[in-house]
Formats: C-alpha cells, structure tokens, sequence
C-alpha cells in the first residue's frame, strides 16, 4: 500500500513538474538597457494589464491591453499561452529632418502571446528602452482569415495628482467648410488628470503628462508610431474617469469617399506601435522614440529621381493671403528667396487659375536660375469637405495623381503642399501614403496641411519634409484672441506637437500683421527659426518687414542651417519657458523664448559647448528691436530674456 502511495505521489509530482514546465514561466518586468524603466504585465481573471516605474517608483498604473475583432475578442477570458525570453534589439539610422541626424536605438523586447476562450491567439510585443515604452498588438490567428478591427480596449492609467498638457481633438466636419479635424485647437496646459475634453472627439497625439514629485517626477508623452496605411490613426477619448485614458479612434466622416474607417485585412493584422517616451523632461524632449518605432525607408532604385533638400521658404500667403497669389508677386517672393539664400518659394492655392501652368514653369525656370525651387499647393479634398480652392481633385486616383506630378516633374516644380484631409480613418491614412510614395517617383517634396499628425513618416519616407498639424501662425493672423494665445502656445510646441514630429508653423514676423497687435517680440520670433523643426521652414515674414532687421538678423537668416545634427535640451517648463541648443558641423545654435509676463534670468549648463564666445542675438529697448553682444559658453552661462521675447546665441 505504501508502495503504491508513493508511485501515485511520484507520478503526481512528475505531471505537476512537467505541467510547470509546459506553461509559460512567471514572467519578471521587462527593463530597459540601463535598468531604470520597467514594465510588468499581468494576466488576471481572463484581463491582461501592463504597469511601467522608474527607479522603482510608479509611472503608469495597471493599464489595460486587449484588441476586439469581427469573430475573436481579446479583451476577456485570456491567458498567457506563451512568452518569449527578453532580447536586446537595436538600431541606427539617418534622419534628413529632425533633432539629429544620426540615430541610435536600443531596446529590450519580449512578446507575450495571449489565447482566448475560442482558443484563438494574439501577441503582444514590448519594448522597453532608456527614454521610454512601447508595445503593439499582432494577430495571425489562422482561424480568422479575414481580421476586422472592432475595437481597442488599451488604456493609460495615471495617478489622480498627476497633470496633463493636452490638445483637444476636434469634430470632424465642423469649422470652416467642414474641414475638421486637423489638430489645430490650443492646448490645455497643467490640467488635472481626469478632466474631460471639451470636444467630445479627445485629445490628440502626442498628449504629454507628469507624475510623481521631486525625484519621484515622470514625465510621460504618448504617441504612436509605425503608420503604413495599413491602419487607422488613434487618439484618447474624451473622458478620463479617474486618471484613466483610453485609445480611441476616428469618427465615420474621418474617410476617404467611399473608404474604409477602420483596419481590416486578409493577413496578418499589427497595430502601430503605442509609443510612452517616458523620464526626466530633459530626457523627453532629447528622446527620437516616435522615429526610433516607425519603419525604415525603403531603399531607392537608383533610376529613381532624386529628392530635393530640406531648407527654407518664402511664402506670400501667412501675410499676404489670396490676392497676392498672382505672377509679378510671386516673382517678388523668388527675388526675395534668392536674396536670403533659401532654397525655396511656395506658391498657394488657385495658382492653376490666377498664374496658370505655363506661367509657373516660367516661373520655376526663373527661380531655378536664381537656385531657388518652387512648391506649389494642392487641396486633397473630393466630396469631404466645402472648400474650392484648386488645383482641387487631381490627387484622388493613383493615376491621376502620378499624371498631375509626371507634369509638375517636367515644369521644374520641387514640391507639393496638399491641404484640407478628412482625418484619421484607414482610408485617408492609405491616402496620405499614396501620395508620398507617388510623390517620390516622380522627385516630389511633401508638405501636408489641414493635416493628421505626421507620427514618423519623415523616416519611413524621406521626401515628407512637414506637416502642419497645429494651431499655426496662419491663425495669428486672422484673430486677436490666437495671436495673444500664441505666446504660451509656441512654448509648448517642444514638449509635445514638434517633439518628434517635423511641424510647418510657419514662423517668423518683424513687422507688421494687418489688423492684428503682434504679442510677441522680435527675439522671440527670431527663436523661433532655431526652436521649431520643419524639413522646409517657410517663413511668414515679407521683404518689407525683412528689410526693417539689423544686417546681422539678416546675415544670421542667411546661413542658417537646413538641417541639425543634434540637439539638446537645456532648460524649460511647457508654456511658460524653452531653451534648446542644436549642432550643425562644428557650431551651435542656442535658441530660447520667454512666454511669462516679466524678465526671467537663467543660469544656462552651455558646458557641452566648451570654451567659447559666441554671438547673442536678443530683444532691444522696444518690442521691434535687436540687441547684439558676445556670449560666453560654461557652466553657469547667464541670460535674462524679456517677457515674450526670446534669443539666439550662435557659437562656431
């Protein structure tokens, strides 16, 4: 009896043993390269949540994961099926726009593979690295050939004393001629987690919060990445019960005429990444996470045309609006590219009705022989939304749209802007895609506008020099309220809208807008040329107002750099101040704006500089004056920058 006790209990042991073995291994957090990012996921009565800390102290409380699908949910009834073991991954690439043009990505990865009640099966990849999380969900089930997206339950959970800087989505189809939405609604700074959007459509990407106190503090930027057409754009919901934000996606007008509004495929499916640059503010704005996830570039025939360069625009439209888009003015604006030395000028829309084709190749082959491009606008819009400004649906089919640029190619033109898209819908994703790829075949740049946010197609498809995708200068001009808003408005723009993303603010006014007070000094507008990221910064500023700076403004405009090699974060707080310093060869470019209403002096750490003189450029006496003095690189490198002004400071 007691040898038979003992074989049942050996034999017992042995199924629990080999049972153990079968099973996926408890899993511990998955850390970053350095050790102080964490993330633990959890599978618990049939839910699925991940968590992430920072030096052990909590960054996002349990969050939810899960997809649903036509035939398949993946919210409900899980469990861990199988769990890979941590592996580093790694990558470097090159960036023609950007915070830097060499990138290095490392990372720690482990895939979770999660079943369902149906016994259908959904991964969930994860990566952690030094700035940040993110994670994607991939569904191969065999079983469901056909994979229709229904829903995403993936939410961020934060503590409730945590703030958020956020920018409300807007409805589509409100605003002028129903061209919502297109980012461009002014954030709410510093609000408390929890409270709802305004607009019942969210808040847009990239939604920036902080948590934690003194060394405890986090800040967290949320975006994703990795958009090929394949998928709809997502956004947070509205509400936020609790300090809890959900994904959320586009509304039905957020399409292409007769399109798709949500994924579906035959094949596998694969959100994009859901990217969390998490750490220290310095950390956050220094982070290229929202490139680092989204894919590589596609190598280029060598038959295939080659793309002009990023550089800087004029552009009579920010101030000169719709009666200026005429031949002798456009002219002007070549003559005044060329005597800045920018490399381009764009001409707006209805140039097919008030220049017409012939004469705009006159005019690039005018501007080519000064070495100035010409852009030239498109509106994207079919039946979507009101407006009638043209060249208008010339883009819709891919071979209308590859004969429109095989035409633009033969006239000299450089580059497209195509403005007023529907949304986010997987359709108009697809759409914007499209004409990027089509763009590039034939040696065209591309400038969205009225546009989604970019979420790194700059990497994936080197000819997207910008997108607008922000309350921009435009709006300055047309009321009060927007100009006086942009004094705080600009300096949140490096912790969240350009954060990894090139933006087409459209910067920089000396003189005069009509019928507008300008809030801003000339220091801060000069900053700006240096803050803001844009493949093609098209300056707003006409020859009148140009012609009113001091000769070392305009020597400085001259040869400003196209492009970065890096940048660095110095100092700031969003909407109230930002100093950031960027390279290109062996100089550096230190830029910084005051949006509070007196003098703030700092202490700059310009000790990655080294010991050097540079040239300050600043506000004067009055609110249209320069002041020039050296500057002296160090440790505790000391400024005093006026209310609404700003500085550059240039050290070779």
């Amino acid at each position: 009896m007691k040898n038979s006790q003992l074989s049942y209990g050996t034999a017992l042991f042995s199924a629990v043993v080999a049972a153990a073995a079968a099973a996926p291994a408890a899993n511990a957090a998955l850390k970053s390269p350095d050790g102080h990012l964490a993330v633990s996921v959890n599978v618990r009565q049939g839910g699925v949540t991940y968590a992430i800390s920072r030096d052990g102290n909590p960054v996002l409380l349990p969050s939810a994961l899960g997809l649903k699908l036509e035939g398949a949910d993946f919210t409900q009834g899980l469990v861990l099926a199988g769990l890979t073991a941590a592996k580093p991954v790694s990558d470097k690439y090159q960036m023609a726009v950007g915070k830097r043009r060499s990138v290095s990505y490392a990372a720690n990865e482990q895939v979770y593979t999660l079943r369902n009640a149906q016994k259908q099966t959904m991964e969930v990849a994860f990566r952690v690295s030094n700035d940040g999380v993110a994670f994607r969900y991939i569904v191969s089930e065999p079983s469901l050939p056909a994979k229709k997206f229904v829903s995403e339950s993936t939410s961020f959970a934060f503590a409730k004393s945590a703030q958020g800087w956020l920018q409300p989505m807007s409805v589509a189809q409100t605003g002028w001629k129903n061209t919502n939405p297109s980012y461009e609604e002014h954030y709410q700074m510093g609000i408390p987690v929890g409270t709802p959007s305004p607009m019942k459509a969210g808040w847009v990407f990239p939604a920036l919060f902080k948590t934690g106190e003194g060394k405890g503090e986090t800040w967290v930027a949320l975006t994703e990445a990795n958009m090929d057409g394949s998928f709809h754009a997502s956004r947070l919901q509205a509400e936020s019960p609790d300090g809890v934000y959900r994904i959320g996606g586009p509304a039905e007008p957020e399409v292409f005429t007769g399109g798709a509004l949500l994924a579906e495929t035959n094949g596998t499916l694969t959100t994009p990444w859901r990217v969390l640059a998490v750490g220290t503010l310095p950390a956050l704005v220094n982070s290229t996470l929202g490139t680092d996830l989204a894919a590589p570039a596609a190598p280029r025939a060598s038959t295939a045309p080659s793309l002009g360069q990023p550089g800087h625009a004029s552009w009579s439209w920010a101030l000169l609006k719709d009666d200026h888009t005429v031949y002798e003015v456009q002219k002007k604006f070549i003559d005044y590219a060329a005597d800045m030395r920018w490399d381009y000028t764009l001409i707006d829309a209805d140039w097919d009705r008030k220049i017409g084709y012939e004469k705009v190749q006159e005019l690039a082959a005018y501007a080519a022989a000064k070495n100035v491009g010409v852009l030239v606008w498109y509106n994207s819009s079919g039946a979507w939304n009101g407006t009638e400004y043209s060249p208008k649906s010339k883009l819709l089919t891919r071979e209308a749209r590859r004969s429109e640029f095989a035409r633009l190619q033969a006239m000299g033109v450089k580059g497209i802007k195509v403005d007023f898209f529907a949304g986010d819908g997987k359709s108009m994703i697809a759409y914007y895609i499209d004409i990027l790829k089509d763009a590039a075949d034939y040696g065209l740049l591309v400038n969205f506008h009225g546009s989604t946010l970019p979420r790194g197609w700059s990497r994936t498809y080197p000819n997207l020099m910008t997108a607008e995708a922000i309350k921009g200068l435009e709006f300055t001009t047309f009321e009060q309220r927007d100009q006086d808003a942009v004094v705080q408005h600009m300096s949140m723009l490096p912790f969240t809208r350009n954060l990894f993303d090139p933006m087409d603010f459209t910067p920089m006014v000396f003189g005069d807008i009509p019928n507008i007070k300008r809030a801003t000094r000339n220091g801060f507008e000069l900053a700006e040329s240096v803050l803001l990221l844009s493949g093609i910064q098209h300056f707003a500023e006409v020859p009148e107002g140009m012609a009113t700076v001091p000769p070392y403004v305009k020597a400085f405009l001259q040869d400003l750099p196209r492009s970065w090699d890096d940048s660095k974060f110095v100092a700031g707080f969003p909407g109230k101040f930002v100093v950031i310093a960027r390279k290109a060869g062996n100089a550096w470019y230190v830029a910084g704006i005051n949006s509070e209403a007196n003098d703030k002096t700092l202490e700059l750490d310009l000790s990655f500089i080294g010991k050097r003189s540079g040239a300050l450029m600043t506000d004067g006496a009055g609110e249209r004056e320069f002041t020039q003095s050296a500057m002296a690189a160090g440790k505790a490198s000391k400024i005093t920058i006026k209310p609404r002004g700003g500085f550059v400071a240039v050290f070779k």
